[in-house]
Parts: structure tokens; C-alpha cells; sequence
């Protein structure tokens, strides 16, 4: 498949590509999906936010009341993954929506946007920062998913109100944080097996799942975000468990993630260079 740039028209990988993109999934750090990545413009984008952190924080408490918990729809058809990549040198976001067909997973469409970060960065306010990147990607698909997975904390999060809870309360949809570091919480000491898993408590109430998805390598912190609960959402990270750590389509989000910031890190230093020597 061709490579991408930012100046690409907006592609979709989907119908009679299946099977040469999931021969290409096999091949783990050299899937290239046909992907085109959008830059967001003013007209497409929400606008900057105003808001401080302190004010963040209020309207993290205001939203987390409208988190709904219940098991996650037992029929869907397209699974949806989402994770994001930071520009360091221009202080923006890439943004990657992956959809899936259920439950065979083979890609059905590929979205990335890249947009300027507009709030800071700050622990426990990250969904203000990356969902207006994220919600701008969202809107490209052409066949929306029943159910979204995050690389991010739903209800494991210190206000109970993680990424994933913020993007499934604004979307109406279900979510489900999947999370490589645990943000806050306890659980007991267990064996890392593969299929064990743990509550994790704050507070003394669960707010997810301490999972261990490959034997003798570390767990990955699985919450709720909207419209799931804590066993359905554990499960269907189980059912999503490929060869590695990371589920499935998480895994490849990642993958174009961070293979497009790299792309545009080389471009940057490029011009640069060119800009320097002309």
C-alpha cells in the first residue's frame, strides 16, 4: 500500500482490502493500513477551549454524574479503537480511529487526524486535551462502531471520569478504557497468568479490572467508560487478546499512531534542514 502524508485525501480501508489487511495485521510492526489523515481546520474543528484546569476539574464532576454503568451490548458488528500521538516540535495531536468488523476483527476502516493541542497538559484533565482530536476523527467514519475501546482510563480515574468516560458521554456510545499503567486504584497481589485477573478498588469501590492478558508479563488496567460495566468490559478485552500484551485493535491503533508521528517528526526536520540550507 502507498505511504501517507498529511496533504493525503481523506482513504478508508475497507470491503475487497480485508483480506490483504489482515495478512498485513499478522505482520504486526509492518501493518500500514491505507490511511488518510485529515488536518483539522477552523471550520471542522471545536473551537479552543476556554476553559482552566480548576474549571476543567468542576466539569469533570458534572459530567461523571451522566456516566451510565451497565453490561456492554451483547450484538454489535463494527468494534471501534482509538489512540493518539503528540507532536512535541508543533504542540499537536494525532488522532487515530481504527474500526473493526466483530468478531472476526478485520479492519474495516482507518481515520487520523491531526490537530493543535489546545489545553495543557495536566494529570487527570488528558480528555480535554485529546478529544477534540479524537471526536474530529470520529466524524470521518463512514460505518460507526457499537463499541469503542480506549487507550485510556474510563472510571478507573480519580474523579471517576477517565477519557473513555468522557468520549462515551459525549458520543452515546458505549466504551470500554483499556489502559497500559494503572492511574489510581489498589488490588491484590496475583499470579500474572494469563486470563487471571483482579478488582481494582478506589475508595473501596471497583472501578475496574487488573487483567492479565499474556503469562508472566504485566497487566493491563481495564474501566468501564459509558454504557458498560466491569465484567462485560474485562470480556471483551479478553475476546479481542492476540499474541501480545495490548488487545488486538488497540494494539494496531497504536501502531499507526505512533508510525504517523514518526512520519511527521522526519517531515518537520526536513523542512527544517531544507529551510536552514536554501
Amino acid at each position: 500500500m502507498k505511504g501517507v502524508n498529511f496533504s493525503d485525501d481523506l482513504s478508508h480501508h475497507r470491503g475487497s482490502d480485508r483480506g490483504d489487511a489482515q495478512e498485513q495485521r499478522r505482520q504486526g510492526e509492518n501493518w500500514r493500513p491505507a490511511v488518510g489523515v485529515v488536518e483539522a481546520d477552523a471550520a471542522g474543528s471545536p473551537p479552543p477551549t476556554a476553559l482552566s484546569p480548576k474549571e476543567a476539574v468542576e466539569l469533570q464532576r458534572e459530567l461523571a454524574a451522566r456516566v451510565v454503568l451497565q453490561p456492554l451490548p451483547r450484538r454489535i458488528n463494527v468494534l471501534g479503537a482509538a489512540d493518539l500521538a503528540y507532536l512535541r516540535a508543533t504542540d499537536e495531536l494525532i488522532a487515530v480511529v481504527l474500526t473493526f468488523s466483530w468478531p472476526e476483527l478485520e479492519p474495516l476502516e482507518t481515520i487520523a487526524v491531526r490537530q493543535p493541542a489546545r489545553f495543557p497538559y495536566v494529570p487527570g484533565l488528558l480528555s480535554f486535551r485529546e478529544l477534540p482530536a479524537l471526536l474530529a476523527a470520529y466524524r470521518q467514519i463512514q460505518n460507526p462502531p457499537q463499541v469503542f475501546l480506549c487507550d485510556a482510563q474510563g472510571l478507573a480515574h480519580p474523579r471517576r471520569f477517565g477519557l473513555a468516560c468522557h468520549l462515551g458521554v459525549v458520543l452515546e456510545l458505549p466504551t470500554v478504557g483499556c489502559a497500559k499503567s494503572r492511574l489510581c486504584g489498589d488490588h491484590e497481589p496475583f499470579v500474572w497468568e494469563r486470563g487471571n485477573h483482579r478488582p481494582l478498588k478506589l475508595n473501596g469501590l471497583t472501578v475496574g479490572s487488573v487483567f492479565c492478558s499474556r503469562s508472566g508479563v504485566k497487566p493491563i488496567y481495564i474501566s468501564p467508560g459509558h454504557l458498560a460495566d466491569v465484567d462485560s468490559s474485562r470480556e471483551l478485552i479478553a475476546a479481542c487478546r492476540g499474541r501480545f500484551r495490548i488487545p488486538e485493535p488497540l494494539r494496531l491503533a497504536h501502531l499507526t499512531a505512533t508510525r504517523l508521528r514518526r512520519e511527521r517528526t522526519a517531515a518537520t526536520k526536513a523542512g527544517a534542514t531544507n529551510g536552514e540550507t536554501g
